[in-house]
């Protein structure tokens, strides 16, 4: 049963949404019917072929931070504006199985791998792409080590610690047969080895005489990067827009669209643009579906997300080789489950994201074959107030002096420092004042700080002590295995939980010697390590979403499945 307390808040934040969605529609609009299916561009007519010119507008709401390298990037404003100029070796079909790109490959046993490229493929700069291009970003990463994002998708190249730590002068597993074919050994045969390798080589030209470490700030990465792509940078203005220019000699074919530009743009403006046409194409936040699907021209794509969000706990912190819980005011589990007890998931995301998303208590999108259904987990964190209270008495956690917040077991004050990203969306705030209001109404004293998106994850990531609860969003990508975000290893484990038979579950997963081939063995196992989540919540989580789209109807040749949208060298504009 709903606390009033609770509907009142829901209510007045709704009441606050279709104030500022009011202000967003900028008046009039024609109502048209929505696509939400894995379609094609229905409006292409049967006589109708691609032509080439125009200048695509693509939006995006958050400032980017200027990582505009595939091996150095860390926010996903980033990898928008990287997926329009940068190609990898493999790529994904809409079952989520890796295909051949620029690279094909062979192997007999999941250990040894032989690559072979295409030939004449160059980067932006001229340069013919080569293998050593590849071993250059592999060598990139493992120089870095485990304080590197991608190290877990290096590390389990043979040889690739060794060189890390100095005994080495090559990674022993790389093997370079020609300019055009590699042979790769792991340490060990593993189901995921492909899916789970770091496939996007790195330019020797362009970051040459510069060490690894100094590479993300450089030029190179931030105003001048190049890629292997349809398109390429032709200006970078930090924070703003990114223009982009369309690449006559990629190996794919030249693109018909002469020029991208990727701007930054408001949420609160983002309405207005698509219907006056400045804007061709954008993701949009849900809180805007209900406008943007009344505008002519202008049509709404919605496909499975492979992304969840939660509210984590610092239990810990990265020592620069692995996680360690050494932090103890959120190490009662009972005190995170009564948390996710408290929050109304469904009203929220109603609330906030316009119903295109739902409660999940896994860590793990259902769209990925290894999701465990929710019968299967110990917990079913619906909304249970009282159950969140019972919970916080049995864990010591009373309202001991009668201000009507609870002291923690030592009867000392206790308030839940809670942390969300902020960017010119107003929802952002709205929605984290929800978080904390549910907390408080079981008791929780709970703070709210809005930081700066950019400053959010550095602080996240380098374990500010100003952080302790905070709320954040992980796309899995198409490899499900969730290791590479919840090892010990893994400087993505933001909440730093160390659990050793969940780790063990997770290695033994892609393990072959232990799995072999059978694809049903080796889910059941990542259904052991999801109860155990569900279990110790090491984070909280809180719903999965669908991934939006608003595109202009002049805008030709896109289609979208659950891996994201074709290549762009396939899209036109109607002239």
């Amino acid at each position: 049963m709903k606390s009033k307390k609770s509907i009142f808040w829901l209510t007045s934040i709704m009441l606050a949404l279709s104030m500022f969605l009011a202000a967003c529609s900028g008046g009039e609009s024609t109502s048209k019917p929505t696509e939400d299916n894995n379609s094609s561009d229905e409006n292409n007519t049967a006589n109708e072929g691609p032509v080439d010119g125009g200048t695509l507008v693509y939006a995006m709401e958050s400032e980017f931070k200027g990582l505009l390298n595939i091996n150095f990037y860390d926010s996903q404003s980033d990898e928008e504006i990287i997926s329009f100029f940068d190609d990898g070796l493999i790529d994904y079909d809409e079952n989520l199985k890796p295909q051949p790109n620029i690279a094909s490959w062979e192997t007999d046993d999941n250990k040894v791998f032989t690559f072979t490229f295409e030939k004449g493929v160059k980067w932006h700069n001229g340069e013919e792409l080569t293998v050593h291009d590849w071993v250059f970003a592999l060598e990139t990463i493992a120089t870095l080590g485990p304080e590197h994002h991608r190290w877990s998708n290096v590390n389990t190249i043979e040889g690739a610690k060794d060189f890390h730590e100095g005994k080495a002068d090559s990674i022993s597993g790389i093997e370079v047969i020609d300019d055009y074919t590699v042979k790769i050994t792991f340490d060990k045969a593993r189901v995921n080895n492909l899916e789970n390798l770091w496939t996007y080589p790195l330019s020797r030209k362009e970051f040459e005489g510069i060490a690894p470490e100094d590479m993300a700030a450089s030029d190179q990465v931030r105003l001048n990067p190049v890629g292997l792509g349809p398109f390429k940078v032709n200006k970078v203005i930090p924070g703003e827009s990114v223009e982009l220019v369309r690449f006559d000699d990629y190996w794919k074919g030249k693109p018909h669209i002469e020029r991208i530009v990727v701007k930054v743009i408001d949420g609160s403006l983002i309405v207005g643009e698509l219907q006056n046409g400045g804007v061709d194409f954008t993701a949009f936040h849900p809180t805007l579906l209900p406008e943007i699907e009344k505008i002519n021209n202008v049509r709404v794509e919605k496909v499975p997300g492979l992304s969840y969000y939660y509210i984590g706990f610092k239990l810990g912190e990265f020592d620069g080789k692995k996680n360690v819980m050494n932090k103890d005011k959120y190490a009662n589990k009972k005190l995170r489950q009564a948390m996710l007890y408290a929050i109304d998931r469904e009203a929220w995301v109603e609330a906030f994201f316009s119903g295109l998303g739902s409660p999940v208590n896994r860590p793990v999108p259902s769209a990925h074959w290894i999701a465990a259904d929710h019968s299967e987990l110990p917990n079913n964190y619906t909304y249970d107030p009282e159950k969140a209270k019972q919970l916080l008495d049995e864990a010591g956690y009373k309202d001991v002096d009668g201000d009507g917040f609870r002291e923690d077991p030592n009867g000392n004050e206790f308030v839940v420092k809670f942390s969300h990203y902020a960017t010119g969306n107003p929802t952002y705030e709205a929605r984290a004042k929800a978080l904390t209001q549910y907390w408080e109404d079981v008791g929780l004293k709970a703070e709210l700080t809005m930081t700066d998106v950019n400053l959010y994850y550095d602080q996240l990531e380098n374990d500010d002590p100003s952080m302790e609860v905070f709320y954040g969003g992980w796309g899995t990508g198409t490899d499900p295995d969730p290791y590479p975000l919840w090892g010990i290893e893994s400087v993505w484990n933001y909440p730093r939980w160390v659990n050793e038979e969940a780790e063990q579950l997770l290695l033994d997963a892609t393990d072959i010697e232990v799995v072999g081939t059978d694809t049903e063995k080796r889910k059941q196992l990542y259904v052991e390590w999801q109860k155990i989540f569900n279990e110790e919540v090491p984070a909280l989580p809180i719903m999965e979403l669908y991934d939006v789209y608003a595109v202009s109807s002049k805008l030709k040749g896109i289609t979208f499945d659950v891996s994201g949208f074709n290549s762009p060298h396939e899209w036109w504009l109607e002239q």
